[in-house]
């Protein structure tokens, strides 16, 4: 009998007649002359591996049971998260059949009677939603053109201060507005736009008239991007401060020896680096494109500025809670979510195909 160790391969037996090693796919076919036994579950295997003594060894696997069994406190810290996506994301979604049933307070949630596309049909030919899908598209487009590339022209000019402590401190104050509520950011709006207030001050101070801002529904769309760009684009270029980190500098080096100046270097080497976070902000704004700050808007306006300061949220407010026509409200509602569904799902695809950044 020989003393020599026979090796051993992984999923093949070495003894003619022996029976297969630990290893053998589940799917191999039985050796000749043995009864056909009843294929076994597919379960999701751990790839074997052979030791250098010539040993087969199989990874023990883990369950979820197991894991959960172990790690049961991390765990825990998912429960409020999901209860919170379940009550207040996922259930209110049953309610969207009151667009098509009849509701009337104290009956059920879901509607007394089937009534099919009427309020679909009723908002297509009301010419006041129209208006109010017009000021949307408005205001979402000025916000989007003017309001999402200023941190990024922020965060780029900050990125090139070599001193910390400047740094620092206007990070700290342009951030800060961020925190505040928004009743405070509407009343610090109308003191400074007031028939005596700041900017009326200075106007008549050089010899103007004093306007009246919040009166005039001209102004509007001035004054909330302006309030929205002061409390917005702080906050904002943290996001691109933390991407600008990660961009070698070996890269920038290269670059001074190649003779790139600091344009060319911010072209070619700082706006690639943080292509992706502007992507994935870029997909997140086009999903909030049609709600348009509701709070804000709802508390700057009046109305003698409704021709441009009226919104379908401000309108959905003023249908569904003022004058409790809830199944009109839900379909509008519903129309709307579906219109910002379907920008996320575009603007993904887009930024997939041409970019190569996307959110999935």
């Amino acid at each position: 009998m020989s003393s020599v160790q026979e090796p051993v391969v992984a999923g093949v037996a070495t003894t003619p007649g022996a029976p297969p090693p630990v290893g053998v796919a589940d799917n191999a076919p039985p050796p000749a002359g043995t009864p056909q036994q009843r294929k076994p579950r597919r379960t999701r295997r751990v790839q074997p591996f052979t030791t250098p003594g010539g040993t087969v060894v199989r990874p023990s696997r883990t369950t979820w049971r197991q894991a959960l069994r172990k790690d049961w406190r991390l765990y825990t810290f998912l429960v409020l998260p999901l209860v919170f996506l379940l009550v207040f994301r996922y259930l209110p979604i049953l309610g969207n059949v009151v667009a098509f049933r009849r509701f009337r307070p104290g009956s059920s949630i879901f509607g007394d009677e089937w009534v099919g596309l009427y309020y679909v049909r009723m908002f297509i030919n009301d010419q006041q939603f129209w208006h109010a899908f017009t000021n949307t598209v408005v205001l979402g487009l000025l916000t989007l053109v003017i309001v999402f590339p200023l941190p990024i022209l922020l965060a780029l000019m900050l990125n090139e201060v070599r001193s910390r402590h400047f740094k620092r401190s206007v990070q700290t104050i342009s951030y800060l507005p961020h925190f505040m509520s928004i009743v405070i950011v509407a009343g610090v709006v109308f003191q400074l736009t007031a028939v005596n207030g700041t900017i009326n001050q200075i106007i008549t101070a050089l010899g103007g008239d004093a306007i009246t801002f919040m009166q005039e529904a001209s102004w509007f769309r001035t004054i909330y991007l302006s309030s929205e760009v002061w409390q917005t684009v702080g906050w904002g270029t943290i996001l691109y401060l933390a991407a600008l980190t990660t961009i070698d500098d070996q890269l920038y080096e290269a670059a001074r020896i190649d003779g790139a100046n600091r344009w060319q270097q911010t072209w070619h080497i700082t706006l690639p680096g943080i292509r992706p976070t502007m992507i994935v902000l870029l997909i997140l704004n086009v999903g909030t494109f049609m709600a348009v700050g509701f709070e804000k808007i709802l508390l700057l306006q009046n109305p003698l500025i409704y021709s441009t300061a009226d919104v379908i949220s401000t309108y959905l407010y003023r249908v569904g809670i003022v004058s409790n026509s809830v199944s009109y409200a839900t379909a509008i509602g519903l129309f709307e979510a579906i219109i910002g569904v379907t920008l996320v799902l575009s603007a993904n695809a887009i930024s997939r195909k041409t970019v190569g950044a996307s959110l999935w």
